[in-house]
């Protein structure tokens, strides 16, 4: 199979999330990727959540209900362990449909909402850290 090559930066699609042209921040030094949830609600054994940033004007979306989640451990960048819900969408680069897990994060101070982190990338990208918006700008043409 041969490897697309990404950026550093690009914007993709979350269709199960209600999500278009989200800004995203290829993270090769993360093992696991991560969104923005500005709010979680576990009640009766779902995850309800909301997806909104203000710095991101189409970072929004109604409530959206996962009936299937778990837990994971995740080391952030400053060697705190954190553990966090994870849970399963779609993304969409260069067009095409992948699964993705993401934890939910608080990342409002974050400069993008959402992180891609290399177990997501392995064995589908090549990152080149010069070029941005690879796949938006072959998706949009």
């Amino acid at each position: 199979m041969t490897k697309k090559v990404i950026g550093r930066i690009d914007k993709v699609d979350f269709p199960k999330l209600n999500l278009k042209h989200v800004d995203v921040k290829i993270d090769t030094g993360a093992y696991t990727s991560a969104i923005h949830c500005s709010k979680i609600i576990e009640q009766d054994g779902k995850l309800i959540c909301t997806f909104e940033s203000k710095g991101h004007p189409n970072f929004k979306s109604e409530h959206i209900i996962f009936d299937t989640y778990t837990h994971t451990d995740v080391k952030s960048s400053n060697g705190f362990k954190e553990n966090r819900y994870k849970i399963k969408s779609d993304i969409i680069f260069f067009g095409k449909t992948y699964k993705i897990n993401l934890t939910l994060s608080t990342r409002d101070d974050m400069k993008f909402p959402v992180l891609i982190g290399r177990q997501f990338l392995s064995k589908k990208f090549l990152v080149d850290v010069n070029l941005e918006n690879v796949s938006f700008n072959n998706s949009n043409s």
